[in-house]
């Protein structure tokens, strides 16, 4: 690469900015850091996620398919938010190596909350290209939202080099598993009473698009004072945003760096 710099006293700057194009696109060599981040969008007295299962992968791990039945796997993060069989599946299917349960300030990442963890990835392996992510809704008997398309996030490019991922998940795209009717008596539905787990009525249906929650005065979730604003049926419902970025401390690390560079060039102008 040829850098022509035009004016000696923007050398420096001019440098920088070359330097970091180049850090940027370039393939990482080895492993880096990258950041998840769940959060909540739901208003106060709306849902919750249980703790967010994510994994990354060469793009042929199906986490589900919209009108097939759910796996065991899904059925238990479902009903019971446990990421605990998902991961096993995930792992030992091959697809990748990379997967982790991010939970929120206090277990459940409530309206509001930001949860956030950070992987070492290397980028340049295929197993490391793509990003999928499931987690339940709660409260409810069996649903969650998920990422259907094993190859709609792609995290890394062909060379290695970081793409990220920033989307919103809507009320729209809440799922139903199918695995567990939608009763909402507390004994039988996770966060409003449920005392163990797989205690509800089995459903033996398929995966689809979640219907809601049962009409207020019916007894069910929205009549109690805690969900009142938890109908994520409402056009436009908020429930996540999810974001797959360069850890920001390494970020920062960069820019100081490229500070003193531009500083060190500036006080040596190019003659």
């Amino acid at each position: 690469m040829k850098l022509v710099w035009s004016n000696p006293k923007t050398a420096g700057a001019s440098a920088a900015v070359a330097l970091l194009a180049m850090l940027v696109g370039a393939p990482s060599a080895s492993a880096v850091e990258v950041t998840v981040t769940i959060e909540n969008l739901a208003p106060v007295n709306g849902t919750f996620l249980t703790p967010a299962w994510v994994g990354f992968h060469n793009g042929d791990f199906d986490l589900f398919d919209v009108g097939s039945p759910a796996s065991s796997a899904l059925e238990r993060l479902a009903e019971d938010g446990n990421t605990g069989p998902l991961a096993s599946l995930f792992l030992g299917s091959g697809a990748g190596l990379v997967e982790g349960t991010i939970p929120g300030p206090n277990g459940p990442i409530a309206p509001g909350d930001v949860a956030s963890f950070t992987f070492d990835i290397d980028g340049k392996q295929a197993g490391s290209r793509y990003f999928t992510l499931a987690s339940m809704l709660i409260p409810s008997n069996d649903a969650f939202v998920g990422v259907a398309d094993p190859t709609a996030h792609q995290i890394f490019g062909d060379d290695g080099e970081f793409l990220g991922a920033d989307f919103f998940i809507t009320g729209a795209d809440v799922l139903d598993a199918g695995t567990e009717v939608n009763t909402e008596l507390p004994m039988h539905t996770a966060f409003f009473g449920q005392q163990s787990p797989d205690t509800g009525i089995d459903e033996n249906g398929v995966i689809h698009t979640h219907p809601g929650y049962l009409p207020v005065g019916s007894g069910g979730i929205l009549d109690a004072p805690q969900f009142a604003n938890g109908d994520f049926t409402r056009a436009g419902y908020p429930v996540a945003q999810v974001r797959v970025t360069p850890e920001p401390a390494t970020a920062v690390l960069l820019a100081i760096g490229l500070l003193s560079l531009v500083r060190r060039t500036d006080a040596h102008p190019a003659r």
